[in-house]
């Protein structure tokens, strides 16, 4: 794994909590613009549906990295 890779996975495994979090914000806010009342909010509702998607992905796929990291090296 490369030096910058594991710097990111060791010391700042807080950045894919924040990424996940971001996500499901976007996600719940999306939610919330696809209302009846909301109609001409309904494609930043896609959208946001789409970003919080991608950065809950991100954040998933961050811990997992951390988790993988950890088991192939001990628990370092």
């Amino acid at each position: 794994m490369s030096t910058m890779v594991r710097t990111l996975v060791q010391d700042f495994g807080w950045i894919h909590t924040g990424l996940g979090l971001f996500g499901n914000l976007c996600f719940f806010v999306g939610s919330v613009l696809f209302l009846p009342s909301l109609e001409q909010w309904k494609i930043w509702g896609v959208w946001l549906f789409i970003v919080g998607a991608g950065f809950m992905l991100l954040g998933a796929l961050g811990e997992f990295m951390v988790k993988y990291y950890e088991r192939r090296n001990g628990g370092r």
